[in-house]
């Protein structure tokens, strides 16, 4: 079932809150709940598990005297430990009963305190681990040899004569697979519509023609990117930029690039008839493999080959690895993208804030389920590593204070982490405030 399919129903604007609704609610909860399952286990009884905030919709006690909850402001949510003076965990409970102080957020040793905090951004990294690993495994990867499995959708003009589990050995007698050259095998092959395609059919090499190899289709798509705000869709096939018709990828990349963000009319075939759209190319930080941003223009999209590869099952193991390293060029790529966006190295506009999120969200559901779950995980590694920054209010500030506690063997004064938690808030709405404006006004 795809998403796709609920959006008249709903409208765009309903839509799009819908999937920032369900996206955060599931990222919050699993947060949330890493803080109050670590903290039971270190003996740290929880008062309240709240999915939201303000007034309260839904509510139930455990076995464990937990009141669970759900408040009609999805924005957040939170755990309030025993003895805490509110939901930030702030304050500490004046009882002299040793027993009892055990069970508080305050009275705990400072290792299970430690733990408690640091589990909830811990929890979206598992969730992000997770949910990475699933779609490796979900979509599995080529054969080797690349095997033809079956084309695209494209327009008549596109012909192929590839066969399913046709071996695609070279083009134009280029090896299709070669590890060892430094060009890829788009930059190498001619620029025309038809390609040798050398295959192997029945144990028997042969040639056959095809299209080019990565034509002008679209199988991604930028959330709020020039060509998303245009209503391009993916399955698009661009056939012309300005009356000009092209197949290749490569040449629309050539003509955003030279058009320097002057407005393109393309021509986009889909779904059998041809529609007519406008849109401006913008400049785009795009991280590079060897480190570092460059910038150019793009309208955000991507392409792929004309047809889908056979594919093989990934082991749990592997796609785990692949898992973990996905995290972990998701959260590079972020800290790197800060440091240079605070050096002045490129633009703020690509810092987000709940409107640019909610804007993300739904154009992610409306590429599809698939789509709209890789988002959450990519989402939820960014809140993980956020709330990492030593920064009061957030968990990383937490980890501060019980460093300087373990370092000085006595916890910082209560009057010290009030002030320190209110020029972390301060700093928290000031970034907020920033990075609306930035979505609403400044990067439009």
């Amino acid at each position: 079932m795809d998403l796709m399919q609920f959006v008249p129903m709903f409208g765009n604007f309903a839509f799009m809150i819908a999937a920032f609704v369900v996206a955060l609610s599931v990222i919050v909860a699993i947060h949330e709940y890493g803080h109050y399952i670590v903290g039971r286990w270190c003996g740290i009884k929880a008062e309240v598990f709240s999915l939201g905030f303000g007034p309260v919709i839904y509510s139930r006690t455990d076995k464990h005297g937990t009141l669970w909850q759900v408040a009609a402001l999805p924005l957040g949510g939170y755990v309030k430990f025993l003895g805490d003076a509110n939901a930030a965990s702030v304050g500490s409970d004046d009882s002299v009963d040793p027993a009892h102080a055990r069970r508080t957020m305050h009275g705990a040793p400072l290792w299970a305190r430690t733990l408690t905090v640091a589990a909830g951004p811990l929890f979206n990294f598992i969730l992000a681990i997770a949910i990475f690993t699933g779609s490796i495994m979900y979509q599995g990867r080529a054969t080797e040899p690349v095997t033809f499995g079956q084309a695209q959708d494209l327009p008549a003009a596109f012909t192929s004569e590839l066969q399913s589990g046709d071996q695609i050995i070279a083009v134009e007698g280029i090896p299709f697979t070669d590890d060892g050259r430094e060009e890829s095998l788009l930059e190498l092959l001619p620029l025309q519509e038809n390609l040798t395609y050398t295959v192997i059919r029945d144990d028997r090499q042969i040639d056959v023609t095809g299209p080019y190899l990565m034509p002008t289709l679209i199988s991604g798509l930028a959330p709020r990117s020039a060509a998303d705000n245009a209503g391009l869709r993916i399955g698009d096939v661009i056939t012309a930029v300005d009356g000009d018709p092209i197949f290749a990828f490569r040449q629309l990349q050539e003509r955003v690039i030279a058009a320097e963000g002057a407005p393109l009319d393309l021509t986009i075939w889909r779904n059998g008839r041809d529609i007519d759209v406008t849109l401006a190319p913008r400049i785009t930080d795009e991280p590079q493999p060897e480190g570092g941003f460059a910038q150019t223009y793009r309208i955000g999209i991507t392409g792929q080959l004309f047809f889908d590869a056979q594919t093989e099952t990934v082991g749990l193991f592997e796609a785990g690895r692949l898992g973990v390293e996905g995290l972990w060029n998701t959260a590079t790529t972020s800290l790197s993208a800060l440091q240079h966006i605070i050096v002045g190295q490129i633009s703020t506009c690509n810092l987000s804030g709940p409107v640019g999120i909610a804007e993300t969200s739904g154009s992610m559901a409306r590429q599809g389920t698939q789509s709209f779950i890789w988002f959450i995980g990519a989402l939820s590694a960014a809140v993980g590593l956020i709330n990492l920054f030593p920064i009061p209010v957030l968990d990383g500030g937490h980890l501060v204070f019980y460093a300087y506690e373990a370092v000085t063997r006595r916890k910082p004064s209560d009057r010290a982490v009030q002030v320190f938690m209110f020029l972390g808030l301060a700093l928290i709405l000031t970034m907020m405030s920033f990075t609306v404006l930035n979505d609403t006004i400044f990067c439009r």
